[in-house]
C-alpha cells in the first residue's frame, strides 16, 4: 500500500484499526529522502495526518452524539487504545526525521511557526507517556458518562442539565430554586465519584511532567500546549488586573440585579434571570430554526461568512438540539481531511444557546479561512487566537440579533439580548480567573491537590476573591464543590486562560467595528486565513488587536462595555 492509493476520505475504512494507517506510517519511515524529495514527502505526512486526525474526530463526534451508544463509545475506546499511541510513536519518529535534515523555514513558506512546535513536541515526547495519555482519555470518557447520565424528572418528564438549566431564566423566583436546587443534588449524588476520578488524572499528569524531566505538570501543560509567548506570571498579572478592574463593574452589575430584583441578596438561582421583569428570552424553537436566522445574521456580517455556515448546514455539519445521553456543552471539530468543521452544541432555546451558535460558528470560519493553506498542521492556530475567532462572532453579530435583519427579536429584545452578552463577558472574566487561578494552585501543590477537601478549600478561597457578591449561605458543600461543573478541569487542564485572553482580543475587534464595521471584519478574516503561521501576538495584530493584558487595556474596555450597555438599556 503506498500513497498513491492514499484514501481521499475515511469512508469505507476501519478507522479505529493501528493497521490502517500503519503502512503508510512504515513508507514515510523507510522512504529514501537522499535524492532531494522532501517536499513530497512532507505532503503524505500532512495528507496522512489529516487522515488520522480526521478520523479521531469522527470518532468523538459520534460518541458524543449519544454516551449512551455501546458502539460508538467501543469505536472511540478502540481508536485511543489501538490507534493514538502507535500514531503518536510513529509521529514522533517522523518529527526526528524531518527536524534532522535541519529544514530552512525559508524553502517551507510559513512552516517556522511549525518547526518551531515540532521541535518543542520532539523534546517533549517520551514513549513512556503514551500510555499515560491514553489512560487520561479514558478517565476524560468516564467523566462524560457521569455527566451525560445526570438527569432528573421534572413534574413527570424526564430533564438533563442542559435542560433543566432553562428553567433557571423563569421569573418565579421558586421555579428557579427549585431547578438550581435539583441540579445540584444531581451533582453531588456523584461527588465521590468525580473527585477519585480526578486524583486519578492527578496522578497520571504529575506523572507525565516526571517522565519528561519537567518540575510539575504546569510546566509540562505550557511546553505541551506550545505557550510561547507568555508565562504563568502573565496569567497572573491577567489576574490581578480583573481583580482590580473587572471585579468591581461585575459588582455593580450583580447589585443592579439584586435592586431590580427587589432581592435581599443575590443568590446562585437569581444570576441568570433577566432582571428587566420580562418573560426570558426564547428566540428559537429547533435545529432548523436556530441555522436559518443564524444565516440571515452572518449575511449582514459579511457574505463570505454566510457561505460558509449555509455550506456547513447543506453538508448536515451541526447537531444543535439538546437531548438525553447527549455529551455535555458545545463544540466546533475540525475535519481536516476535508477541510471543514463540524459543531456540536445543546440547544434548548434560550438566547445562551444563541451566543453558543455564534461562537461556534467564529471556530468553523477560522477552518473555512484557513482551508487552503498547504500543511495540516498550519491549521492549527494557537488556543488563545482561536478563542478571538469565536468570541468575535458573537460580538460582530451582536447588531443584527433583531428580526429586521432576519434575526431572532424584536428590537427591544435584541437590546436585552445585548446587554445579557456584555454583562456576561465582564461576569466571565472574573469566573474565568476562579478557573485558571485553581489550576495553577492544584499543579503546584499535587501533594495537597491529591484530597479533594484542599481542592474544595481553594476553590473556595478563590471564590470569595473572584466572585463574591453571590450569597451562598448555607450551600457551602455547593459552592466549594464547583470545579466539579467545569469540564475543562477534567478534560483539557489549563485550557481557560484562553478564553480571557481571547476575550480581551475580541472586545478590541468588536471596538474596531463600531467605527469600521467592514474593516473590522476584513481584519478579522485576514488574521484568521494565517491559521498557526504566525506567533500570538502577530496573529492579534493581524486581527486589529494587541496583546496585553495589564490594568491600563482592562480599564479601556470595561469602559466601552459600561457605556455600550446604558445605550443599551435606554432601548429596552
Amino acid at each position: 500500500m503506498t500513497f498513491n492509493e492514499f484514501p481521499q476520505s475515511i469512508d469505507g475504512l476501519d478507522i479505529q484499526r493501528w493497521e490502517t494507517y500503519e503502512p503508510y506510517f512504515e513508507d514515510l519511515l523507510n522512504r529514501d529522502l537522499s535524492k532531494g524529495d522532501l517536499q513530497s514527502w512532507l505532503d503524505d505526512w500532512s495528507k496522512l495526518s489529516a487522515l488520522v486526525w480526521e478520523a479521531g474526530a469522527v470518532i468523538y463526534i459520534k460518541k458524543s452524539l449519544d454516551t449512551a451508544d455501546e458502539t460508538a463509545e467501543k469505536a472511540f475506546l478502540d481508536f485511543v487504545n489501538n490507534v493514538q499511541p502507535q500514531a503518536s510513536i510513529a509521529d514522533q519518529a517522523l518529527k526526528k526525521r524531518f527536524l534532522s535534515t535541519e529544514p530552512d523555514p525559508q524553502n517551507f513558506p510559513d512552516l517556522a511557526m511549525t518547526i518551531r512546535s515540532m521541535q518543542n513536541q520532539a523534546d517533549l515526547f517520551r514513549d513512556e507517556n503514551v500510555p499515560l495519555h491514553t489512560e487520561l482519555a479514558k478517565l476524560g470518557n468516564e467523566y462524560d458518562k457521569i455527566t451525560g447520565a445526570l438527569t432528573a424528572n421534572w413534574d413527570g418528564e424526564e430533564k438533563n442539565l442542559s435542560q433543566l438549566e432553562v428553567f433557571l431564566l423563569e421569573r418565579d423566583r421558586e421555579v428557579r430554586e427549585r431547578a438550581w436546587r435539583q441540579i445540584m443534588t444531581l451533582w453531588q449524588q456523584d461527588r465521590a465519584g468525580l473527585n477519585q476520578l480526578y486524583v486519578d488524572m492527578l496522578g497520571l499528569r504529575r506523572q507525565l511532567a516526571v517522565n519528561a524531566d519537567l518540575g510539575d505538570y504546569r510546566e509540562y501543560v505550557f511546553r505541551e500546549y506550545d505557550r510561547f509567548d507568555y508565562t504563568p506570571e502573565d496569567c497572573f498579572t491577567f489576574h490581578d488586573a480583573i481583580e482590580e478592574v473587572v471585579v468591581p463593574l461585575a459588582g455593580k452589575i450583580y447589585e443592579k440585579r439584586r435592586q431590580r430584583l427587589g432581592l435581599k441578596s443575590l443568590r446562585p438561582w437569581d444570576v441568570d434571570v433577566d432582571s428587566s421583569g420580562l418573560p426570558p428570552l426564547k428566540p428559537y424553537s429547533g435545529q432548523d430554526e436556530l441555522i436559518q436566522q443564524t444565516l440571515n445574521i452572518f449575511q449582514e456580517v459579511d457574505p463570505v461568512l454566510a457561505h460558509h455556515y449555509a455550506t456547513m448546514a447543506d453538508a448536515d455539519l451541526m447537531d444543535l438540539d439538546t437531548r438525553n445521553g447527549k455529551a455535555l456543552g458545545g463544540y466546533c471539530s475540525m475535519l481536516p481531511l476535508r477541510r471543514l468543521p463540524f459543531i456540536f452544541m445543546n440547544g434548548a432555546g434560550t438566547h445562551n444557546d444563541v451566543q453558543t451558535m455564534m461562537h461556534e460558528a467564529g471556530h468553523a470560519f477560522h477552518v473555512f479561512e484557513a482551508s487552503d493553506l498547504p500543511y495540516v498542521w498550519q491549521l492549527d492556530s494557537p488556543m488563545e487566537f482561536a478563542e478571538v475567532a469565536s468570541m468575535s462572532m458573537e460580538l460582530l453579530t451582536s447588531p443584527y440579533l433583531a428580526a429586521e435583519f432576519g434575526g431572532f427579536y424584536t428590537d427591544s429584545e435584541a437590546a436585552r439580548a445585548r446587554i445579557e452578552h456584555l454583562e456576561s463577558v465582564v461576569l466571565f472574566l472574573p469566573y474565568m480567573a476562579v478557573v485558571d487561578a485553581f489550576q495553577h494552585w492544584v499543579y503546584a501543590n499535587p501533594d495537597m491537590a491529591s484530597d479533594p477537601a484542599n481542592c474544595d478549600a481553594a476553590w473556595g478561597e478563590l471564590w470569595d476573591r473572584f466572585m463574591p457578591q453571590i450569597d451562598y449561605s448555607d450551600l457551602e458543600e455547593e459552592r466549594v464543590s464547583g470545579w466539579h461543573r467545569k469540564l475543562h478541569i477534567f478534560h483539557i487542564p489549563f485550557y481557560y486562560i484562553e478564553y480571557g485572553m481571547a476575550q480581551v482580543g475580541a472586545l478590541q475587534v468588536w471596538r474596531n467595528s463600531l467605527t469600521d464595521q467592514k474593516g473590522a471584519v476584513a481584519s478579522y478574516r485576514k488574521a484568521l486565513s494565517h491559521g498557526g503561521t504566525r506567533s500570538l501576538p502577530e496573529l492579534f495584530e493581524l486581527a486589529g488587536a494587541e496583546f496585553r493584558f495589564d490594568e491600563a487595556m482592562l480599564s479601556d474596555l470595561m469602559a466601552l462595555i459600561e457605556n455600550s450597555i446604558e445605550e443599551l438599556e435606554a432601548r429596552v
